[in-house]
């Protein structure tokens, strides 16, 4: 059937209303039943988890790792939670919290793989470490962890290379390490623990000198503590586990 040009006009307009109801028809659809199923479509964010009370890497990461640089010395404090309690966002102030920690030196000037010879040598004569708490009552400050140590006396290592200077952290052949801290309970309010270490090392002047000079390297370690009053739980590990 032959159409006048006003008559295909005419179509042309409906077929237009047409689609744009059909349009608007689907953008109500999708308003109804939650959007399109195109997997290239964008997805609302998941809300984050709550934020620590408290800032601190080591409850954030489950690890804490620090370089602190001294005349080309880099030293190298890292922590971490043990198996007994792993779940760092679930440490409370009651009940026992347990970690471990290293500490080594590497000598900047040399590369990793040089021969040992070529690197300055460090030791490590004492290792203490304070704590204080952080409460929201600005109650009396407690002491949960302390340590006191003459380093070659309590590393894990049974046989560290020792001089009268200490034990050796120069890596690859020595490093200091401690296993299953305790840090003890605190009062209710508390929302954060501050572990301070300080490390009494003696590095050697040039490598293969007999001269060395002292340095203390210090560091803070902040750690969230999550309010509760229900105890850190202590998962119980078998007597052979690593």
């Amino acid at each position: 059937m032959t159409r006048t040009p006003r008559a295909r006009l005419a179509l042309l307009a409906v077929c237009v209303v047409g689609l744009q109801v059909l349009v608007s028809g689907c953008g109500a659809f999708d308003k109804l039943t939650g959007g399109s199923d195109d997997p290239s479509a964008s997805n609302s964010p998941v809300p984050s988890a709550s934020p620590s009370p408290y800032n601190s890497q080591f409850t954030r990461d489950g690890t804490f790792q620090s370089h602190i640089k001294v005349n080309g010395i880099d030293f190298v404090y890292t922590l971490y939670p043990t198996k007994s309690t792993p779940r760092t966002n679930e440490w409370y102030p009651r009940g026992n919290k347990f970690f471990s920690f290293t500490f080594q030196a590497y000598d900047l000037d040399r590369r990793l793989r040089d021969p040992f010879a070529t690197k300055r040598k460090v030791y490590l004569e004492h290792i203490s470490v304070t704590s204080r708490t952080r409460t929201t009552d600005g109650g009396p400050t407690q002491h949960p962890y302390t340590l006191e140590a003459v380093a070659k006396d309590v590393t894990f290592d049974p046989e560290p290379l020792t001089t009268r200077y200490g034990m050796i952290i120069t890596s690859p052949k020595g490093a200091f390490e401690l296993r299953n801290q305790k840090i003890g309970p605190t009062s209710l309010d508390t929302r954060g623990i501050d572990l301070m270490f300080t490390a009494v090392v003696h590095i050697q002047t040039a490598p293969g000198s007999t001269r060395y000079y002292e340095k203390r390297i210090r560091q803070s370690v902040p750690i969230a503590i999550f309010e509760s009053k229900k105890p850190t739980k202590v998962a119980s590990i078998p007597i052979n586990a690593n």
